[in-house]
């Protein structure tokens, strides 16, 4: 008889933490790009430049990251990359407050935060089968996906409104403070953490083409990791311009575009809420394709907004489209998750990251590239089509022919998948 993971305390003690760096995390997000703005007079493509900073890790440093997780207990190297984030992120206040900040130290910041994130999320997401059991993956990613949407909500409003209040150099605190309480609240988890395997011989490169193999190799996982991929390009445009639409285009103040942000957000939280009842209702692999299908056309509402009550289309567009995402991210996490060895866990996780987040940066320097030669507004447009010809890949993919998870984890590369 399992326990229910909200009266579970060590999971608890992992959801509590993680809310109040993903708080941190998002209060920086829309703090970044209005300091690069307001402060700096950044340009569209230096913009491109900075939102790139923030996942070029992923592309750089995601494959060997993997193998480095599978050698280690998790839970140590993910607090040392929380206080590591919070000492990064500190020093941009300081440096406002000493008229020392630069365009150069907010890209070095990112791209060093977006390294440690790295270790972070491969680590979590590898800790959490071992902390709550595979049985319950969906519930515990369903549960971590709901805070992590209710910060998406909060977090720009929040941001947008100290910023407009105090500055957003100093806005920057929020960010650094999460971290710390994320870390604090890991170091109280009490579970034994299994050793990891450790091989007498190691080599790294075959470690990483282990990880890799698995996962381009597996009919299923492979459509999974180019759809999300290609998504995640055509997200890395839009964030590139998001910003810079509502402030320049529509003329918004910060605490507008962090209320507009919050209100687009509230998708998220609906559909974490609804997660575990659409898996159970029409399965977890049937989610996967199903869900973006009837939920990313509503993208195309998006490039419409203009000022005043205009505004809505945006709205109503994030709304549908922010649900849809989480649902079919909770769906696809716990599927990987499920279906994987446990001693490649890491790997996998730093494989399908690194195909998946790698895009992002370069989707972020197309954006840029792009809104300085056709317009902002035109670079939306290629963002939101993009999101619908990303969902092609599950679309037609053998996802359709399941309906759920299958029961055991699939063979390592090498073994037949084709009767998974």
């Amino acid at each position: 008889m399992t326990t229910a993971l909200h009266t579970h305390p060590d999971f608890r003690r992992l959801w509590i933490g993680d809310t109040i760096a993903q708080l941190g995390t998002n209060v920086g997000h829309i703090v970044l790009p209005l300091l690069a703005i307001a402060v700096l007079n950044a340009s569209p493509f230096q913009l491109g430049v900075l939102a790139a900073a923030e996942t070029a890790a992923f592309l750089v440093i995601g494959l060997p990251a993997g193998a480095w997780v599978d050698r280690v207990r998790r839970k140590p190297l993910m607090i040392r990359m929380d206080l590591a984030r919070a000492t990064l992120l500190l020093t941009v206040p300081l440096a406002g407050w000493l008229g020392w900040l630069t365009l150069s130290q907010l890209v070095v910041v990112a791209l060093l935060v977006g390294a440690c994130t790295v270790f972070f999320d491969v680590g979590y997401q590898a800790y959490l089968p071992s902390l709550v059991g595979r049985d319950r993956l969906v519930d515990g990613n369903a549960k971590l996906q709901a805070s992590q949407s209710v910060a998406q909500l909060s977090g720009p409003a929040a941001g947008g409104a100290l910023s407009q209040a105090v500055g957003a150099a100093n806005t920057m605190l929020a960010t650094g403070v999460g971290y710390l309480a994320s870390a604090l609240m890991l170091s109280r988890i009490r579970a034994t953490e299994p050793p990891p395997d450790r091989p007498a011989k190691r080599d790294l490169r075959a470690e990483v083409v282990e990880g890799l193999k698995f996962v381009l190799h597996n009919r299923y996982l492979r459509p999974i990791v180019l759809c999300t991929a290609s998504w995640n390009m055509f997200f890395g445009v839009e964030s590139a311009v998001f910003i810079l639409f509502l402030a320049k285009t529509i003329n918004l103040g910060p605490g507008q575009i962090g209320l507009v942000s919050a209100l687009a957000g509230i998708g998220a939280i609906i559909g974490a809420a609804a997660a575990s009842r659409v898996n159970a209702a029409i399965g977890t692999a049937r989610a996967i394709w199903l869900v973006p299908l009837v939920s990313t056309p509503f993208g195309l509402l998006i490039p419409l907004a203009e000022a005043g009550w205009r505004l809505a289309p945006l709205v109503v567009g994030f709304l549908i489209v922010n649900f849809g995402v989480v649902i079919y991210n909770i769906a696809q996490v716990s599927f990987r998750q499920a279906i994987c060895p446990d001693r490649l866990l890491g790997r996998m996780n730093a494989s399908v990251r690194f195909i998946i987040w790698g895009t992002m940066p370069l989707g972020a320097l197309l954006g840029g590239t792009l809104a300085s030669a056709v317009g902002v507004r035109e670079t939306l447009w290629v963002a939101v089509t993009g999101w619908i010809v990303s969902t092609f890949w599950v679309l037609f993919s053998p996802l359709r022919a399941l309906r759920d998870t299958p029961s055991a984890p699939s063979p390592s590369p090498g073994q037949s998948t084709d009767g998974a």
